[in-house]
């Protein structure tokens, strides 16, 4: 296809990377269709970015005014997790490739129903995780594969996020029913899913704990800490909502240096004794050698869009594929599973297993405390933690 004509179904926060992120491919793409229970929110949308409203872009209350439309080839799900699987699944059915906000879904049930959507369409399901089309994640993974670094020993995540107290006053925040989840679902993601992609694989087991320290107005947690044990390696995830120094970052302890996203390279040599002492000519070496690869020429939500035209358009395959969505689901209610029972879990989570539906996961979960506030809208923008663009 020549044009890929785009609807954005929700209109909130996250949406303005969506839009940002098709008007930076220019011609290959263009906004048909806008949805928003709150249809105000669409134009605001296109003004916060400078883009007129026009006869040529539907604006409508009810996504499902659109599955007949033959004029639309890609929809973006810019809405509550919650609603993750009926929407996508309805718009692949109908024949539009889709591209879904992360998380993928509110449970490993509802990602399967949306793989079994895209395999019976023939379409494609594309998840959003846009921190791996940032250029130090990119090049990382890069060299981590080529085996320069010898193979990963631990692997740690770390998503420190600060959210304020009103943050879970927005009427779909901090239930488990409509959200899904607290940190580790919403926020950690990231994380996870590029711990999966950087490492290649799931581990063997999980054991973990979590709560809600501040959020009192919230059901789901905002803090939590999970150790995963891979053959040969372990790694650990730590997540939090009460960071004020807001560092996303992920390290690997490798056999030949330590290297961490953002960017950075520790070497050391053993001297006689055993006792460790800098080595300067490899950390050169690795320098030297990462500015030598690929740069990106879009990044982001930007690039991670690129790449869906690409893939559309028959120039590239896939980065971010259903699969890895339910990866990294995958290890999320493992996650939550470990700190729920108090017990460490074996993957994978089977389909008799409570959390693997989102009944069974509202059935066992703990509410650290009752919503008791509710809006409708909330105002500003979301804004990205200090190292999360790197």
């Amino acid at each position: 296809m020549d044009t890929v004509r785009v609807a954005i179904i929700g209109t909130g926060g996250i949406s303005h990377s969506h839009l940002k992120g098709y008007l930076s491919q220019g011609g290959r793409c263009k906004i048909v269709a806008l949805c928003d229970i709150f249809p105000e929110k669409c134009a605001k949308l296109l003004d916060d970015l400078g883009v007129k409203m026009s006869q040529d872009i539907t604006v409508t209350e009810d996504y499902k005014t659109l599955l007949n439309r033959d004029d639309i080839d890609l929809v973006s799900i810019c809405l509550p997790p919650s609603l993750h699987c009926e929407v996508s699944c309805a718009f692949l059915l109908a024949g539009k490739n889709v591209l879904c906000e992360k998380p993928m879904a509110s449970s490993l049930e509802e990602a399967d129903k949306m793989i079994a959507a895209e395999k019976k369409s023939g379409k494609v399901l594309g998840i959003i995780s846009q921190n791996r089309f940032y250029q130090d994640a990119w090049t990382v993974k890069k060299m981590l594969d080529s085996g320069v670094f010898g193979k990963v020993l631990l692997a740690r995540a770390n998503s420190m996020w600060y959210r304020g107290s009103n943050y879970y006053d927005l009427w779909w925040r901090g239930t488990w029913e409509k959200e899904g989840g607290g940190c580790v679902l919403n926020h950690a993601v990231h994380q996870i899913d590029m711990l999966s992609w950087f490492v290649g694989k799931l581990p063997d087991q999980v054991t973990a704990i979590f709560g809600n320290h501040a959020h009192k107005n919230s059901e789901v947690e905002d803090v939590g800490m999970a150790l995963l044990s891979y053959p040969g390696a372990f790694a650990e995830i730590n997540v939090s909502l009460n960071d004020m120094d807001e560092r996303q970052y992920l390290q690997f302890q490798c056999e030949k240096a330590s290297v961490a996203v953002p960017w950075s390279v520790k070497c050391m040599k053993q001297m006689p004794n055993g006792f460790p002492e800098a080595d300067p000519e490899s950390e050169k070496k690795f320098n030297d050698l990462f500015k030598t690869y690929e740069k990106l020429s879009f990044t982001g939500h930007d690039g991670e869009i690129a790449n869906v035209l690409d893939c559309l358009q028959g120039k590239s395959a896939l980065e971010v594929t259903s699969r890895h969505g339910r990866n990294a689901l995958e290890l999320i209610y493992s996650i939550y599973k470990s700190a729920t029972t108090g017990k460490t879990v074996h993957l994978p989570i089977k389909q008799n297993d409570p959390f693997y539906t989102k009944e069974g996961t509202l059935s066992s979960v703990p509410r650290f405390y009752k919503k008791l506030k509710s809006i409708d809208n909330a105002e500003g923008e979301i804004t990205l933690g200090s190292a999360s663009k790197s």
